[in-house]
C-alpha cells in the first residue's frame, strides 16, 4: 500500500506537467510538419527547374558538331530557353515570385522549331518524328517559354518511352487550337528501339530520376486557359494539349 501511494504521488506531478505541456507539444508538432511540408513542396519545385534545363541542353549536346550532325539546330532557341530555365531556378531559390510573360503566340514556328530541335534525337533513338499542321495561321495568347516547355517534354516523352514513330500534329477544333504529340507504341521490351550511344545523353535525359515532365505540360495548359489530356492504348499514346485562339477585337 505504501508503495502504490508513493507511485501515485510521484506519477500525478509527471502526469500534470504532461498535460499543461501537451498544447505546446501540438503546436511544436504542427509547426514541424508545416516546415516539413513547405520544404517538400520548395524541393519539388526545384526539382522540377532543373528539369527543365536538362531537355534544352540535352538538345544542345545532339547539336554539337561533335554529334555527328550537321549543323547546330535549334542552338539558339534552346539556350534562350535554358536562360529562362536558369532564371526560374533562381527565383525559386530566393523565394521571389515568378510572372508569366504573355504575348501573341504564332504556333507553327513553334512546333516547328520543337520538331527541328528533338528530330536528331528521334533518329538517334531508331524513331521518327514528323509534323502534320492543319492549322491554318493560329495563334494564342501565353508565354512563349512555357509552351516550348511542355511540347518539348511532350516530344522526348514520346521519343524515350513511346514507339517509334512520332507525329506532332495540329488542328483547329471549336473554341481552340488541338495540339498532339502521338507515338506509335512498343510492342515488348526487347524490341524497344535503342537508347542513345553517347553517355551524356542518356545522363542529360533524366528519365530514371524525377516525372516532372506531364507536371510541366498540365501547368502550362492550365495557365493558358487550356486543357490536357494523355490517351494510350495498344496502338501508342496521344498526348493532347487543347488551348484556346487568340481573337483581334474587330471594332465598327
Amino acid at each position: 500500500m505504501v508503495v502504490w501511494i508513493a507511485a501515485t504521488l510521484t506519477v500525478k506531478p509527471v502526469l500534470a506537467q504532461v498535460a499543461a505541456g501537451w498544447p505546446l507539444a501540438v503546436s511544436l508538432a504542427a509547426a514541424v510538419g508545416a516546415q516539413g511540408l513547405w520544404a517538400g513542396r520548395r524541393r519539388s519545385a526545384l526539382n522540377e527547374a532543373v528539369h527543365e534545363l536538362r531537355r534544352p541542353l540535352q538538345a544542345l549536346v545532339l547539336a554539337a558538331p561533335g554529334a555527328g550532325r550537321a549543323g547546330p539546330v535549334g542552338t539558339e532557341r534552346s539556350l534562350q530557353m535554358a536562360v529562362v530555365a536558369l532564371e526560374r531556378l533562381d527565383r525559386e531559390i530566393n523565394g521571389e515570385a515568378i510572372g508569366p510573360t504573355h504575348a501573341q503566340v504564332p504556333t507553327r514556328p513553334l512546333l516547328e522549331s520543337a520538331v527541328r530541335r528533338w528530330k536528331a534525337r528521334a533518329v538517334l533513338a531508331g524513331g521518327t518524328l514528323d509534323l502534320e499542321w492543319e492549322a491554318d495561321e493560329a495563334i494564342v495568347v501565353g508565354d512563349r517559354c512555357s509552351l516550348e516547355q511542355a511540347l518539348d517534354n511532350l516530344i522526348v516523352n514520346a521519343i524515350e518511352h513511346g514507339g517509334p514513330a512520332i507525329v506532332v500534329a495540329a488542328h483547329l477544333v471549336e473554341g481552340g487550337l488541338c495540339l498532339a504529340v502521338n507515338d506509335s507504341g512498343r510492342a515488348t521490351h526487347s524490341e524497344s528501339r535503342r537508347q542513345s550511344p553517347a553517355e551524356l545523353v542518356a545522363r542529360l535525359s533524366g528519365r530514371r530520376r524525377h516525372g516532372h515532365g506531364l507536371k510541366v505540360v498540365r501547368r502550362a495548359a492550365s495557365a493558358h486557359g487550356g486543357d490536357f489530356r494523355l490517351r494510350c492504348s495498344g496502338r501508342g499514346t496521344e498526348a493532347v494539349l487543347k488551348l484556346p485562339l487568340f481573337h483581334e477585337e474587330r471594332t465598327a
